[in-house]
């Protein structure tokens, strides 16, 4: 029943290793500046393969650890195998972020979304056959996501090397990036940070789900839950990548006030979906545990949820796009405290006293997920209305400057950059 959360634990770290460059990325990619471009393209690249290694071998032995934790060995049992075959997702993933932050630099955003088109057709007969055909069970459901993702990478190198659009700001693939690593290392901190603690703070609460009174119960409503949020949470998402790229893009062009419009813009729209997905979730509130479930426990369990889940959707969407701002603006290091105190000192405290100590089993560790989540959406917006944009572009001019500096040595960018970091 976990097996809808372990997934999160992919996106952890590899997205956000990219984020800061993308000034350095715009400004190099305008000027047809290739040489410049290959320590910030290839560089995180190399360091998100080797993360990939460590997070690999605590995928092997997950099954242990969680029954180490306390959890159910046959639930433990069941994530293990299905990590263990999500391994192969891991190395396309990381491809396609680097390919992605390339691309939406240079507003190059349809090729990516035709490539993911013809991944998940593959993917949904392909899942089936493996898990209803093959009768693979969830060894089949993971298989199929690993194919996809690497047919989806597959497609976007192929675009990248043969298409008109990528010919000037094509990067060749070399070692010479290597130098650059151990800066790498150390720069990229404050960005995996900030999105690790967020994401695990959701982890630690779905190993107390499976620590409850019944279990089974607990956790068959979490994976629901878990599942409903996260297909809303693809369309904050999608608000809070396009606001990184296009604050990012505003403020490495010397354009203040674009970003500032920007910033409004996606807030505006983001609030208003959010609130209308949470009114039309809470009005089929007597009917959605049957799109999951026919158990009448499971399904009266979904209805008591479902005014939270739409606290959910609009606390979790707010903060997603203001952490895209404020990745797209260079302040991960703040985004790691807020999530640091919000989800840590708040939400998952208020999840183990509404738990447990009050007895509110489910409803209240998912209360605690809210409480984290209202907090670390008024502390991005406070920080967001206190922004001078003004001064935030001469910071990332900063950046910008450290082109002159790569043409001599490669190597210094990492120790500069770290220097107004």
């Amino acid at each position: 029943m976990l097996l809808a959360s372990v997934f999160l634990q992919t996106v952890t770290t590899r997205p956000r290793l990219r984020t800061k460059w993308r000034p350095c990325v715009v400004r190099l990619s305008e000027q047809n500046n290739t040489r410049d471009l290959e320590p910030i393209l290839m560089g995180p690249s190399y360091v998100s393969f080797i993360v990939c290694i460590p997070i690999s071998l605590l995928w092997i032995f997950t099954d242990k650890l969680l029954i180490l934790t306390g959890q159910d060995p046959a639930i433990a049992t069941e994530v293990g195998k299905y990590l263990i075959w999500l391994i192969p997702t891991l190395f396309p993933y990381v491809i396609l972020q680097s390919l992605g932050c390339f691309l939406q630099t240079q507003s190059l955003v349809f090729p990516m979304l035709l490539s993911t088109v013809a991944s998940v057709s593959l993917q949904l007969p392909l899942c089936w056959v493996l898990v209803f055909k093959l009768k693979l069970g969830n060894a089949g459901a993971a298989l199929s996501i690993g194919i996809s993702y690497w047919l989806n990478a597959i497609l976007l190198v192929l675009y990248v090397k043969y298409s008109s659009s990528c010919k000037k700001t094509r990067v060749p693939f070399s070692m010479d990036a290597l130098q650059t690593m151990g800066g790498f290392f150390r720069f990229v901190i404050p960005s995996a940070v900030m999105i690790c603690l967020e994401w695990w703070a959701f982890e630690i609460v779905v190993l107390l789900f499976g620590l409850s009174p019944n279990p089974k119960l607990e956790t068959s409503v979490l994976s629901l839950c878990l599942t409903i949020t996260s297909l809303h949470y693809l369309i904050p998402y999608s608000f809070s990548v396009s606001a990184s790229t296009r604050i990012s893009n505003e403020l490495g062009a010397g354009n203040p006030v674009a970003a500032r419009i920007a910033l409004c813009t996606v807030l505006l729209e983001s609030v208003s979906e959010f609130f209308l997905a949470s009114i039309t979730l809470y009005l089929c509130r007597s009917i959605l545990g049957y799109a999951f479930s026919d158990e009448k426990e499971v399904i009266d369990y979904v209805k008591r949820m479902t005014s939270l889940l739409c606290m959910s959707i609009i606390m979790d969407g707010t903060q997603a796009v203001l952490s895209g701002v404020a990745r797209g603006s260079g302040w991960q290091h703040l985004g790691a405290y807020v999530n640091l105190g919000a989800y840590y000192l708040v939400g998952i405290p208020v999840a183990l006293i509404l738990g447990f100590a009050l007895h509110l089993r489910g409803m209240g560790l998912w209360n605690g997920l809210v409480a984290g989540a209202t907090v670390q959406s008024l502390l991005l917006s406070i920080i967001t209305g206190l922004t001078n944009w003004e001064n935030q572009v001469g910071i990332f001019f900063h950046i910008i400057s450290l082109q002159l500096i790569l043409e001599r040595n490669s190597l210094v960018i990492s120790k500069i950059l770290l220097y107004y970091y």
